[in-house]
C-alpha cells in the first residue's frame, strides 16, 4: 500500500499558505450588522448610531443627510422628542445615555444655519396624492412621498401648517423661526398646500379618492376631553388647547390670578408654564404621583423651577363660584393606576381626603381626540380612533391613516414615525409591491460591546435659562450644545452593531484571515481557525461567532 502524500514543508514553498488552518475550527466569525437599542426604540426608525458616528468625525452634512432620511424635522425633534433612544441605550448601563435629542438638535439648528436644502426630486409617478391635516405626520407622509417622485398636495384646516408643534407647543420649547424654517424646507421639495381646507364631509374624502390616487388622513386631534361635573359654559372654565393657541399667538386670556390647571401631561406643563409667564399664581392638579406623570420629567421639573404648585395624586369634584368673586374646588385625594393601553387608568378615592382648593379659574387639559364625525359614516373606527391595520391602511380602499387620528401615543416623534410608515406603505401599493415583514432580530446587548475601547465620560449637561429670565417672556429655556460639546458627547457613542472599521479584526487575527478591501470586511475560510480573537476585540459588537457544523 502507497503512502498518503504529505503536504509540502514551508522551506519548500517559502510560506505557509498551503497548510489549510481553517479545517480545525468548529465556529465561523461573521460580519453582522444588527440593530442598536436606540433604533429599535426610534419612533421615526432613524439610523442613530449612524449619523452620530458621521458627528463624531465633523461630518455634519453627512449627519444631517442620513438623520433626514427618516425625520425631516431634526431641529423639531431635537427639542420636543420624549427620548426613548435614551433610555435604550446601551451607554446607560455603562454610565450615562448619550445625549442623542441635544446632539440631534445642534445638527438640526446648523442645518438651519448653514441653509442646506433637500436634493431636488422630478415627479417621476404618474399618481398624485392627497395628505389630509399639515401636522407633523401629514408633513412626514408629504415629504417622504414627494421623495419618491409623487406629486403631493396637502389639505390643512387652519390657516397655517404645523398642527400641535404650532398651537400647542409654546415657543419658549419650540421657537417659532424653527419650527417656520422646517416646514418651508419640506414645502420647497415641491408639495402644494392649500389652507384653511377642512375636511367637513364623508363627500369631500370621497371627492378626494376619485381626484387623487391615495389619501392620508392626519388630521390631528382638536376635540377636547371633558371633565364630568364641570359647566364648561361658565366664563371662568377655558380649554387647555383654547388657552395654548391664544397664548401661543401672543395674546394669553385674562382668566383671574389665581389658575387651576387639571391634568399630568405635556399639555397640561404647557399650559401652566404659559400661564406663569402670563403672571398668574398657577397650581396643576393631576390625577398620577410626579412619578406617574405623562409630561416629561425636564417638564415638570421647570415647571417647578418657574413656580409652579403641584397637587399630585388628587381629582377635581365640583366646581363653584363663592360669593366673592372667586371659585371654591372640592378635591379629593386618589390613588391612580395605569392600564394596559395608553389613555387607560383607574382612579381610587381616598376617604376622608377631601379638600377645598381656591382659584379664579379652571383651565383643564387632559387630552384630546379626533373628530370623526366627518369621515364616521365611510371608516370603522373604535375608542375614538380611524381603526388601521398593520400597514396602517383603513377600511376604505386607498385611504391610510396615521398619527393622532389613529394613534393614542400622542407624541411628536410618534407622529412622524406613522407619517414615514405610511408613505413606504402608500408607495408600496401603488407600485403593487407587498409589504414588507417587520424584522423580529433582537437589539445588541451592552454584554456585546467591548467597553475596553470606551473610557468612562460623563454625558453632556444640560443647559438652560435661569427661571427668572424665562418668566420674563418667552425666550427658549433649554440651550443647544457648542460644537466641542456636540463632538465631545458624538464620541461616547458605542456604535452599537456598526462596524466603525478600526481595523481590531485585521490586526488581531493570528492566522492573517481577514482582509480588507472595498471598505469591508471579509474571513478567508481556507485559514480561520475560529478562535474568536476578532469578535473580543471588535468594539462594536459587529462580530459574532457562528457554530459550524460539518
Amino acid at each position: 500500500m502507497s503512502a498518503l502524500p504529505l503536504p509540502p514543508t514551508t522551506w519548500t514553498t517559502g510560506n505557509t499558505d498551503v497548510f489549510k488552518t481553517g479545517t480545525w475550527r468548529s465556529a465561523l466569525p461573521v460580519y453582522r450588522n444588527p440593530p442598536s437599542p436606540c433604533h429599535l426604540a426610534c419612533p421615526v426608525s432613524g439610523g442613530i448610531a449612524a449619523w452620530i458616528r458621521q458627528a463624531a468625525v465633523r461630518d455634519w452634512h453627512g449627519a444631517w443627510t442620513t438623520l433626514t432620511e427618516n425625520n425631516p424635522f431634526p431641529a423639531v425633534a431635537g427639542r420636543v422628542c420624549h427620548r426613548p433612544c435614551e433610555s435604550a441605550c446601551n451607554r446607560g448601563g455603562y454610565d450615562a445615555p448619550i445625549s442623542i435629542c441635544r446632539l440631534e438638535r445642534f445638527i438640526g439648528d446648523l442645518a438651519l444655519a448653514e441653509g442646506w436644502r433637500h436634493p431636488e426630486v422630478p415627479v417621476t409617478r404618474k399618481e398624485r396624492i392627497a395628505v389630509v391635516g399639515g401636522g407633523p405626520s401629514g408633513l412626514s407622509a408629504a415629504y417622504q412621498l414627494r421623495r419618491r417622485g409623487y406629486a403631493v398636495t396637502i389639505f390643512e384646516a387652519q390657516p397655517q401648517l404645523g398642527g400641535l408643534l404650532r398651537d400647542g407647543i409654546p415657543s419658549y420649547r419650540l421657537p417659532r423661526s424653527v419650527l417656520e424654517s422646517e416646514i418651508r424646507r419640506i414645502l420647497e421639495s415641491g408639495i402644494e398646500a392649500r389652507t384653511g381646507a377642512a375636511l367637513a364631509t364623508a363627500q369631500e374624502l370621497e371627492r378626494l379618492r376619485a381626484e387623487f390616487d391615495a389619501v392620508y388622513l392626519a388630521m390631528g386631534a382638536r376635540r377636547q376631553k371633558r371633565l364630568p361635573g364641570l359647566d364648561y359654559a361658565q366664563p371662568w372654565v377655558m380649554d387647555g388647547a383654547a388657552y395654548l393657541a391664544q397664548a401661543n399667538a401672543g395674546a394669553p386670556p385674562a382668566l383671574g390670578r389665581r389658575l387651576a390647571v387639571i391634568g399630568g401631561g405635556s399639555a397640561a406643563m404647557d399650559v401652566a408654564r404659559s400661564a406663569r409667564r402670563a403672571g398668574h399664581e398657577v397650581r396643576v392638579l393631576s390625577l398620577e404621583r410626579e412619578a406617574q406623570m405623562p409630561a416629561q420629567r425636564e417638564e415638570v421639573i421647570e415647571a417647578k423651577e418657574e413656580g409652579v404648585a403641584f397637587l399630585e395624586g388628587a381629582m377635581l369634584c365640583a366646581a363653584a363660584a363663592d360669593g366673592a368673586g372667586g371659585l371654591e374646588l372640592d378635591c379629593v385625594r386618589v390613588l391612580f393606576e395605569a392600564g394596559a393601553r395608553p389613555g387607560e387608568f383607574r382612579v381610587t378615592p381616598v376617604a376622608g381626603s377631601e379638600f377645598v382648593l381656591a382659584a379664579d379659574a379652571v383651565v383643564p387639559a387632559i387630552g384630546q381626540d379626533p373628530e370623526l364625525a366627518p369621515v364616521r359614516s365611510l371608516l370603522d373606527a373604535e375608542d375614538a380612533l380611524i381603526r388601521t391595520d398593520s400597514r396602517q391602511a383603513t377600511s376604505l380602499e386607498g385611504v391610510f391613516a396615521g398619527g393622532d387620528v389613529a394613534s393614542r401615543a400622542r407624541f411628536v416623534t410618534q407622529a412622524i414615525g406613522m407619517g414615514r410608515e405610511a408613505a413606504q406603505q402608500i408607495d408600496r401599493m401603488l407600485q403593487g409591491r407587498a409589504a414588507a415583514r417587520a424584522s423580529a432580530e433582537p437589539a445588541l446587548p451592552l454584554e456585546a460591546i467591548n467597553t475596553y475601547y470606551f473610557p468612562h465620560a460623563g454625558r453632556a449637561r444640560d443647559a438652560r435659562l435661569g427661571a427668572r429670565e424665562r418668566l420674563r417672556g418667552y425666550a427658549e429655556v433649554q440651550l443647544g450644545m457648542a460644537t466641542e460639546q456636540a463632538l465631545a458627547e458624538a464620541a461616547r457613542c458605542f456604535s452599537c452593531g456598526n462596524c466603525i472599521f478600526c481595523d481590531n479584526c485585521l490586526d488581531y487575527c493570528p492566522e492573517l484571515a481577514v482582509r480588507r478591501s472595498d471598505g469591508a470586511y471579509a474571513v478567508d475560510g481556507d485559514y480561520c481557525k475560529g478562535c474568536g480573537l476578532c469578535a473580543e476585540e471588535c468594539p462594536t459588537g459587529s462580530i459574532a461567532m457562528r457554530e459550524e457544523l460539518r
